[in-house]
């Protein structure tokens, strides 16, 4: 009964961050904060909903041990790293293309990464001369 609660626990907890993330595509005013809301939330959500399988599998291995039955935990535990790994790195990359791309975040004031990249190519520039 206690697991079943906190499964059901983990998938509503889950299911709320993955639904703020979709609120946040639709109503953040450009790709920055979407790619914000997109990877914050929903990884944070699948975190949620794969350790809400991890336990429904670890419930189910204990009280019916079958065969082949204990490689499900371990098989979405690896779909999770995979997830919490690949999630920050393609929204950081797409957050560089979008920057690279001239693509300026609504509202912003100072942009310190081209500033820090127009240093760079001029300390080269002057190393190359001398």
């Amino acid at each position: 009964m206690v697991v079943t609660i906190i499964i059901y626990t983990m998938l509503a907890i889950g299911i709320f961050f993955n639904l703020l993330g979709s609120i946040g595509l639709l109503r953040f005013p450009d790709v920055y904060t979407r790619l914000h809301a997109g990877t914050k939330c929903t990884t944070f959500g699948s975190m949620f909903l794969t350790g809400a399988v991890i336990v429904y599998g670890l419930k189910e291995w204990y009280l019916h041990p079958v065969a082949g039955s204990s490689i499900m935990p371990l098989h979405v535990f690896i779909a999770l790293i995979a997830i919490l790994v690949t999630n920050p790195t393609g929204a950081h990359a797409i957050a560089r293309a979008a920057h690279k791309s001239g693509v300026l975040p609504v509202n912003a004031v100072v942009d310190d990464l081209k500033e820090d990249t127009t240093k760079e190519k001029t300390k080269k520039a002057k190393e190359a001369k001398k």
